[in-house]
C-alpha cells in the first residue's frame, strides 16, 4: 500500500496536498511533531481534518511526548489510525489500550531504536511503523540500515510493516523484498505530478 504522507506547519498547505490526493488515494498518513521529539514542528491542531475524513481513511503518525494525550482529540477529528513513537511513551500498555478503543493502532520506531523497545504483544498491535530516516524532517535519503529490522519483524510474522522515510521507486523495492507492506511517501510523491508517482510507486 501506498501512502501519501504530509508534513507541514500550516493548514492551507496540508489542505492543498489533501485536495491534490483525493482523486487517486484512499489512506493519508498526517504527521504531528511538538518541536520536542525532533528539532522540528508541524501543524497541530485536528478539528480541520474532520471534513476530510469522509474522504479519506486518517492516520496519525505522533512525533510528540506522551501520544495518548492526543488520541481523543484525533478521533474526534476523524482519525482512525494511531501511531505512537515508543522513545516518547510512558506506558504503551495503555497507549495500545486506548487507541484500539477508537480505531486501528500502532507503534512506530526511530531509525535507531531497536524492535525490542516495543513491550508490548506484536499480536496486540494493527502494524508497526519503521522509520528509514531520522524521525522528523522530510527530504531525507533512505538509510539501508533499517532493513534488518524489517526482517526482524517479517521473520516474526508480524504482517503490516510500514515504512516512512526516503521512498522511491529505487527505495521501495528494498523495503518491499525485506517484508515491508506499507510505504510512506512525502518528497517523491509531491514533487512532480503526484498522481502519476502514485502511479509508478503503485507498479513497484
Amino acid at each position: 500500500m501506498i501512502i501519501p504522507a504530509i508534513l507541514e506547519k500550516n493548514w492551507e498547505e496540508i489542505e492543498k496536498k489533501l485536495e491534490i490526493c483525493r482523486s487517486f488515494a484512499n489512506t493519508i498518513h498526517i504527521d504531528f511533531i511538538d518541536g520536542k521529539f525532533a528539532d522540528n514542528s508541524s501543524f497541530l491542531e485536528f478539528e480541520p481534518f474532520k471534513k476530510y475524513s469522509e474522504y479519506f481513511f486518517l492516520e496519525a503518525h505522533l512525533m510528540v511526548e506522551e501520544p495518548v494525550n492526543y488520541l481523543d482529540r484525533l478521533s474526534s477529528a476523524g482519525f482512525k489510525r494511531f501511531l505512537g513513537h515508543v522513545e516518547e511513551m510512558s506506558d504503551q500498555v495503555e497507549f495500545v489500550a486506548k487507541g484500539e478503543q477508537l480505531g486501528a493502532v500502532g507503534l512506530a520506531l526511530d531509525i535507531e531504536t531497536p524492535t525490542s523497545d516495543i513491550k508490548v504483544s506484536l499480536e496486540d498491535l494493527d502494524q508497526i511503523l519503521l522509520m528509514s530516516v531520522i524521525a522528523g524532517r522530510s527530504g531525507q535519503e533512505f538509510d539501508k540500515i533499517i532493513i534488518p529490522k524489517i526482517e526482524e519483524l517479517r521473520d516474526k510474522g508480524f504482517a503490516n510493516i510500514e515504512i516512512d522515510g526516503g521512498i522511491n521507486n529505487q527505495t521501495l523495492p528494498l523495503a518491499k523484498n525485506a517484508g515491508a507492506n506499507m510505504f510512506c511517501v512525502t518528497s517523491f510523491l509531491f514533487k512532480d505530478n503526484p498522481e502519476e508517482q502514485f502511479r509508478i510507486l503503485s507498479s513497484v
